[in-house]
C-alpha cells in the first residue's frame, strides 16, 4: 500500500511554493518551540543509544536540533523536495535524510533494515494522512520501533478545530502560512482524541506517556500573537 499520486504530489507543491527558509511554513517553528520542549515528556523513555527517525521531517528544522542530542538520526519525508530542502540546510551533514512513504511497509522495511531497531519522533502526521492511510501509517512506525524502540507523536487534539476554523473563516482569510496549506489541498484531517491511541495499539504499540501541551506554529494573528493550536502527545512501544 502507498499514498496516493494526487497526495504525494499535493506535497511537492507544496514544498516548491513554500520559502526557503526556517519559518517559511505554518508548523516549521524554531525547535526552541517545538521538539524542545517537547524533550521532557520522551527523553526518559528513548534508548539513547538507538538511532531516531524524524518522520515527517519536513525542511529538517526539527531534524538538525534532535541531531545535536542523538547519535544517529535520520529525517524522513515523502516529498523529495523537503528531503533536498533539508539536506541544503544541514551541509555538514548532522543528520541523514531519506525520502520515504510510510504507509509503504517495503519502503519502511527497507529503512529499518538500515537503521535497526528505532526511536520515532513525529509531529502531526498523522492528521496529514488520508484516513484510509492511518492504520499503514502507525504500522509502519511500529516496524520502524521494532523491539526496543519507542515513538513520540503529537496530534491536533479536537479542540484545534475550532481554532483552524476561526483562522480559515477570518474576514481577512486565514494568515498566510495556513492559506498555503489549504491551497495545496493538505489541511489536516479530523481525528479524535480518543481514536490515537487507539492507532498505536492496533499496531502492538502500547501507550507508556500521554499528555497535552499546545503546538506552537511559525504563523502570527493580525494582532501578532504567535498562533498555538490544542494538540496532545504520546509515547508508545513494546513494554516489556
Amino acid at each position: 500500500m502507498k499514498v496516493s499520486s494526487e497526495y504525494e504530489q499535493a506535497w511537492e507543491s507544496f514544498w516548491r511554493d513554500v520559502p526557503d527558509e526556517v519559518g517559511g511554513a505554518f508548523w516549521d517553528a524554531d525547535p526552541a518551540l517545538a521538539s524542545e520542549l517537547h524533550l521532557p515528556h520522551f527523553e526518559k523513555h528513548f534508548d539513547p543509544g538507538l538511532p531516531l527517525v524524524d518522520l515527517g521531517c519536513g525542511n529538517g528544522t526539527q531534524t538538525r536540533f534532535l541531531a545535536e542530542r542523538y547519535g544517529r538520526v535520520v529525517g524522513a519525508d515523502l516529498s523529495r523536495e523537503a528531503v533536498a530542502r533539508a539536506r541544503r540546510a544541514d551541509p555538514r551533514g548532522a543528520a541523514g535524510y531519506e525520502v520515504v512513504d510510510a504507509v509503504d511497509l517495503d519502503a519502511v522495511r527497507a529503512l529499518h533494515a538500515e537503521t535497526g531497531d528505532a526511536n520515532v519522533y513525529m509531529r502531526g502526521v498523522l492528521h496529514q494522512c488520508a484516513p484510509a492511510d492511518r492504520a499503514g501509517l502507525v504500522a509502519g512506525i511500529a516496524e520502524l520501533t521494532g523491539r526496543r524502540g519507542r515513538v513520540f507523536a503529537v496530534e491536533l487534539a479536537e479542540a484545534a478545530k475550532g481554532v483552524l476554523g476561526a483562522l480559515a473563516g477570518a474576514p481577512s482569510g486565514p494568515p498566510l502560512k495556513l492559506r498555503a496549506v489549504f491551497a495545496h489541498g493538505i489541511a489536516p484531517g479530523e481525528v479524535a482524541d480518543a481514536a490515537v491511541p487507539g492507532y498505536f495499539a492496533d499496531a502492538g504499540l502500547d501507550v507508556l506517556a500521554q499528555g497535552e501541551q499546545p503546538l506552537l506554529t511559525a504563523e502570527f494573528t493580525a494582532r501578532g500573537e504567535r498562533i498555538a493550536v490544542p494538540s496532545k502527545w504520546l509515547v508508545a512501544g513494546r513494554a516489556g
